[in-house]
Order: C-alpha cells, then sequence, then structure tokens
C-alpha cells in the first residue's frame, strides 16, 4: 500500500504558505467510523449503534480472523487480550508441537523472516521485474527478439518506460520533501531559541510578536500549516509527520527502485520454488508493525477494556502473519500466508495491501482457490493509487488467470465521514472489481507501543469491512461465508443520485458508478438484513 500521510501533509504544508488561508471544517471525531450517519450525522458503520440495540443480549462465538500484514504488535494494551494463541503449540520450547511445519508458531508467523533476523524493506515488484527482464533484453531491438520471446519484450518495453518514470517521481519527491523539513526543523528551531523554550506551543506562537520579518514568517507559516493540519495537531506532530514523510521517500529512492536491492538472503528460502513453504520464523512482530497493529485495532481492539478505542468486532481472535515489507510483498509470501491461515483454522483473512504486478500469479491463484474450497472470505483493499482497478487491476486480485472469479472475496474502497467528501481521494474504485467502501479516511487506531494515531488508505477501510463480516459470523454463525458475503453486499447504504469527484480524474460521476454496490458498508443494516434473512430462511415452506 502507497503511503497517504505524506500527500495531505504536503497539502497542509504548501497551504500554510498562505497566511489568509481558510481554516478547516470541524473534522469528525476519532471514533467517527463506529458511528451512526442519522444519529451522528458522519458516514460511519454504524456499530454502536448495532451492538446497543439489535446485538444486545445476544449470543456470539468466537471468530479467528487472520491479518497479514507487516506484523503486529501483540503487547499493545488494547490488542494483547484478542490475539489468536495455537492450542496445538507450547510456546519456546523450539518445537514443532502441532507438525505443521512451523516451529513455535504460538501466535502465527512470519514469511519474511529467518533464522539471522527479519526483512523491513524490500523492492518494489516493478523494480524486480525490471531486474529480470532487464537481463535479456535490455538494449536489444525488436528486429532481434524471436517470436517466441516477443510478448516479454513487450512487457520489457512496458517495464522500463514505468520504471524509469516512477524513479524519477519518487527521487523529486524526496527532495522536496528534504529540503522543506530541513527550513521547517529550522523555522522551529530558531522560534525555540528566541521564545527560550522547549516546547513550541499554538499558544506561545500566537502570543508572540515581533517585527522580525523572518520570525514573522515563520510564527505565521507554522501556525497555519497546523491549523491545515487540524484543530488537535501539534508542533511535535508537524515534526513526526515530516521526519515519517522523508523516510518514506527516503526508502522507496534507496530500497524500493534500487536494482541491486536483494534482502531475500535474510529469508533463506529456496525463492524460485512457489511450492516451498517451510520457511520463515515465528516474530510476528517485526521490525516495523505499525501498519498491522493498525489494521488490527480497527477490526477488533479490546471493546471492554475501557482503554483507547473500540474495535468494530467484539468477539474476535486475531491471526498474525507477517509477509509485508516496506516495499512490495511477494507473490510466494502471500501464497503460503494464505495457506497457513486456512490451515489453522482463520475464517477471514484481512489482506490491506496491493501491488501493480504479480509475476507468480499463479501460486497465488491456487491459495485463493484452496481458500475458497474451504470457505474463508478474503477481504482486500483496492488500492491507493486513484486508479479504476478496471482498468489497472491491483493484485492480488479475485479474477484467476483462467478469466474466473473467487466468490470468497469482498475488494474494498476507501470513504470519508461526511457526504460532501464520501469518497477517499487517494482510493481506487471500480464498477466490476470493487464490491464497496467502507471508512477510510483518518481513522483512528492501534500503533505500536500501547499508542494510537490517524491513518489513512484503503489499508484501513479493508479492516472496517472485515469486522462487519466478523460481527456476522459471530453473532449468526448458522450462516455459510456465502450467505454472509452475499447479506453483506445487499445491506451496503446507497446514496442514489449523489455525485461525487472520481480520484483518477476529479469528474463529477454517480457513486453507483464507482462498485459493485454503489454502496458502504454497515454494521447495523447487515444485522438486521442479516435477522431477516434468518427468519426466511427458517420458515416453514
Amino acid at each position: 500500500m502507497s503511503l497517504i500521510r505524506p500527500v495531505v501533509l504536503l497539502l497542509a504544508l504548501f497551504q500554510g504558505l498562505f497566511v489568509h488561508a481558510q481554516s478547516l471544517e470541524e473534522p469528525a471525531p476519532h471514533n467517527w467510523f463506529l458511528l451512526d450517519p442519522a444519529t451522528d450525522h458522519v458516514q460511519g458503520v454504524s456499530a454502536e449503534k448495532a451492538y446497543r440495540t439489535l446485538l444486545q443480549d445476544r449470543p456470539s462465538r468466537t471468530v479467528l480472523v487472520a491479518v497479514i500484514d507487516s506484523g503486529i504488535d501483540i503487547d499493545h494494551e488494547d490488542l494483547k487480550g484478542i490475539i489468536w494463541t495455537n492450542p496445538r503449540e507450547i510456546a519456546g520450547n523450539g518445537l514443532d508441537d502441532d507438525k505443521n511445519g512451523y516451529i513455535d508458531d504460538v501466535h502465527g508467523w512470519n514469511f519474511i523472516g529467518g533464522k539471522e533476523g527479519n526483512v523491513n524493506d524490500d523492492s518494489y515488484e516493478l523494480t524486480r521485474e525490471y531486474a529480470r527482464l532487464s537481463k535479456k533484453f535490455a538494449g536489444v531491438e525488436e528486429s532481434k527478439v524471436s517470436k517466441k520471446d516477443k510478448s516479454d519484450w513487450q512487457a520489457w518495453q512496458k517495464v522500463q518506460q514505468r520504471f524509469d518514470k516512477e524513479k524519477e517521481t519518487n527521487q523529486r519527491q524526496y527532495t522536496l520533501y528534504k529540503n522543506i523539513a530541513s527550513n521547517v526543523f529550522t523555522s522551529i528551531d530558531t522560534l525555540k531559541k528566541v521564545l527560550k523554550t522547549d516546547s513550541l506551543t499554538r499558544e506561545n506562537l500566537s502570543a508572540f510578536t515581533t517585527s522580525n520579518p523572518t520570525l514573522l514568517f515563520s510564527k505565521g507559516f507554522i501556525l497555519n500549516v497546523l491549523r491545515n493540519m487540524g484543530p488537535e495537531s501539534t508542533v511535535s506532530d508537524l515534526e513526526s509527520e515530516l521526519k515519517e514523510a522523508v523516510d518514506h521517500y527516503e526508502r522507496l529512492v534507496e530500497y524500493g527502485y534500487n536494482l541491486e536491492y536483494n534482502p531475500r538472503t535474510i529469508v533463506g528460502d529456496n525463492y524460485l520454488n512457489v511450492d516451498d513453504r517451510n520457511y520463515g520464523n515465528n516474530d510476528v512482530k517485526g521490525p516495523d508493525p505499525d501498519h498491522g497493529t493498525h489494521v488490527a485495532g480497527i477490526i477488533a481492539a479490546d471493546r471492554t477494556n475501557g482503554l483507547g478505542i473500540n474495535g468494530i468486532a467484539s468477539n474476535v481472535r486475531i491471526m498474525v502473519i507477517r509477509a509485508v515489507p516496506n516495499g512490495d510483498e511477494r507473490d510466494k509470501d502471500v501464497a503460503n500466508a494464505i495457506r497457513y491461515a486456512v490451515d489453522n483454522g482463520a475464517q477471514i483473512i484481512n489482506m490491506s495491501f496491493g501491488k501493480s504486478m504479480s509475476p507468480q500469479k499463479s501460486a497465488v491463484d491456487r491459495a485463493v482457490r484452496y481458500a475458497e474450497q474451504k470457505g474463508v472470505l478474503l477481504i482486500h483493499a483496492a488500492g491507493n493509487e486513484k486508479d479504476d482497478n478496471d482498468e489497472e487491476p491491483s493484485y492480488p486480485s479475485r479474477y484467476y488467470q483462467d478469466g474466473k472469479e473467487a466468490r470468497n472475496w469482498i475488494e474494498v474502497g476507501a470513504s470519508g465521514a461526511d457526504s460532501l467528501n464520501l469518497i477517499g481521494s487517494f482510493s481506487n474504485f471500480g464498477k466490476k472489481a470493487v464490491d464497496l467502501f467502507a471508512p477510510g479516511v483518518d481513522i483512528y487506531s492501534t500503533v505500536p507501543g500501547s499508542k494510537y494515531k490517524n491513518n489513512s488508505g484503503t489499508s484501513m477501510a479493508c479492516p472496517a469491512t472485515t469486522g462487519v463480516v466478523a460481527v456476522l459470523m459471530s453473532y449468526f454463525p448458522e450462516l455459510s461465508p456465502l450467505e454472509i458475503k452475499d447479506i453483506l453486499l445487499r445491506s451496503v447504504r446507497r446514496f442514489d443520485g449523489l455525485h461525487v469527484t472520481r480520484p483518477s480524474d476529479g469528474q463529477e460521476v454517480d457513486f453507483n458508478s464507482l462498485s459493485r454496490t454503489g454502496g458502504l458498508v454497515n454494521v447495523y443494516e447487515a444485522v438486521k438484513a442479516a435477522i431477516d434473512y434468518k427468519k426466511t430462511k427458517s420458515a416453514p415452506r
């Protein structure tokens, strides 16, 4: 998944250059994604309403959700009580007690780790394809290419053009952010020295008066950036987000588009053998579990402990499967992660990741078919590139190579808190490829170290949908996975006649045209539909 925060931050920084910029609208509450459109006036999933009404005093069963991601902080105050423990494995004895091929897989498995540590950064699939194809076709003219290699040569032309363009674009972004950060940090340090304080705040900045034009500009710039970031943002937030943005683009340059970088030796597997499954380690947290921890909290952060946030689902265990680095996940790892989840009893698999190429798609397809045969639902984020997924597929995909479609698949785009900004400006969409939209803008959830923060992306919309599916499975165990999927899709909230801005080109279009259902996922409506369906199903004929 591409990072959304740097884009939002850059907008705030440029808006900050205009001292008379208009203040933003009142932000939605932190838990807006749980709230109800009618009573709370935000486009949430109505989870709290469902628990207060339709689900009150109704029995539920525990549902096992696998989160394939970057890793999860299993010691987080709001997650430690809902992390799955493998009942057939004895922790720390160095043995494969359950004979599944994975030693000490107590809380899940890490497919991008090995005996010597873990993969943190990896290249993009585009980079890996460029490196692979360039060995054969770099500098080769079309007239010299054999008939059997013609399609690969044509693929090389497209890959080469795209790689060069993306690498240059991201290098420019890195340089831009690095220069902005240097200037902002210098301004902040100068203001701290002038004000003789270690803590720069809105209050002491606003009270500061000066006739020095440089200091006056720095004051106005910082205050306006904070205002555009949101009323609760602080100078510390600005510094942190700038550092995160610089680090993000630095990683793209150093690793994502680096043709020489290959961390696979850390894993130690036979990478070319896609049927090789028994590799990795049991470190499910990994070196950077920020993304996966945020995802897990949206699904099932403890609703009973009075801490932090409430997840959408109340009776869930999270199986942690690490397969997503900072960079593009590899098809082999995705396939094995899906199989591991299915074999160890997961009923739902959350997949908040994606990429534009899938060279080993056949291996992933076999794993998806395996999950389909076992009745496991796969929920996938549509992507954050503003693309029409009908035209530009995001992988893994619901469509098999033979053209058939996985019936157990749900593809999710990102929505915002109000009807004026109903679709995330970054979100992918597709009348055929995307099923529905779910909250994915400014979602407040868990991050490592028992902390919390806002993130945006279809990576957030995906677990919001997973949470709703988990609620249905938990409270309606008699329904099959495909019945639950059908109920979920039929119960979305629709907005007939509502026009929204299409992310790809800024055109005003009917919201219904951007997904199969034309709607937003909603717990209350889904539960109501499940109750009605259950009555109809059990009625005498």
